[in-house]
């Protein structure tokens, strides 16, 4: 059986990734599941969806535990344990990144000995208040890897799955994705099917019969108030909003009214500052800034030059 992976940010595509490669995959004669798995449904979370193939029914459920490849569409969520990117990763298992460095590099970083492969990574594009969109390309690139995918399978599922969206994004969707796999045809078969995981030596848990406590205990109660402070929510982005206070009309309340998380805060003569430990880089305030004065930087570039040299 296929166990595949992939892994990204709200709004990149990867439940269009893995509906893509499902869909290619039952075109080639598989039994197929693929199915995503949310935790905040916000653009920029971190989300991950899966596909497990096989030419028989498949009776396994969940998450896929012991993956034989992990498409990495961000490779900014690899060191979030939170994302569980590496989750199950070994020597048997091809990590795909979505990345500028070389394969070495990331293979000298992680120390996982499991095989790394990189794709080239794509333009943020021109809109200031997107996120690149590569979920057709994760899938081209897998469905190549896996080597019993068929060219014309692949066509016929990102028709399947993106007809709905018109002719124009069909057609641009489609070209990225037999972009990559075109471009991983030396790599064809690279991934292996693994092994069946048997539940022969599975034991049922040992129950411990409680008795149910007093409300006045069981009950939830918080001691501490602005406790959530404390979460830096801004580990998501990958942009970030950066003001350029020379063209700031200082018109704060839109931008500090319509950013969902509060994460801009603003002074006595209105001008607004925002919160990096809690901006998770939606970018709706790049979108609703009346002079333009706010840009979407990427996260990286922006930390670099924050670092000393």
């Amino acid at each position: 059986m296929f166990r595949i992976r992939f892994h990204g940010r709200g709004g990149q595509g990867i439940k269009t990734a893995s509906q893509i490669l499902g869909s290619a995959f039952f075109r080639s004669g598989f039994e197929v599941q693929d199915a995503p798995r949310y935790g905040a449904e916000r653009r920029g979370a971190p989300i991950f969806a899966y596909v497990r193939a096989d030419r028989s029914p498949i009776h396994e459920r969940g998450v896929i535990l012991r993956p034989d490849l992990v498409v990495v569409a961000d490779e900014s969520l690899v060191p979030i344990p939170a994302a569980g990117v590496l989750q199950g990763v070994t020597s048997n298992t091809l990590l795909l990144v979505n990345s500028p460095q070389t394969p070495e590099l990331w293979q000298q970083r992680l120390k996982l000995g499991a095989p790394v492969l990189c794709l080239p990574v794509e333009s943020e594009g021109e809109d200031r208040a997107g996120l690149p969109h590569i979920g057709a390309t994760c899938a081209g690139a897998a469905a190549r890897l896996v080597g019993v995918v068929a060219r014309e399978s692949l066509v016929q599922a990102v028709e399947d799955e993106l007809a709905k969206l018109g002719a124009d994004e069909l057609e641009f969707n489609l070209d990225h994705a037999l972009a990559a796999f075109d471009a991983f045809s030396r790599h064809a078969g690279r991934v292996q099917e693994g092994a069946a995981i048997e539940a022969g030596g599975y034991a049922r848990p040992e129950w411990i019969d409680l008795e149910p406590d007093a409300a006045l205990f069981a009950a939830p109660d918080v001691e501490g108030a602005a406790t959530s402070e404390g979460a830096k929510t801004g580990l998501w982005r990958t942009l970030r909003p950066v003001i350029d206070y020379e063209r700031c009309n200082r018109c704060s309340w839109i931008c500090s009214t319509l950013c969902p998380d509060g994460a801009i805060r603003v002074e006595a003569d209105h001008t607004p500052r925002v919160d990096y430990d809690h901006c998770k880089g939606c970018m709706v305030c790049v979108a609703v800034c009346p002079p333009h004065a706010i840009a979407a930087v990427s996260e990286a570039g922006a930390r670099a030059e924050e670092s000393p040299a």
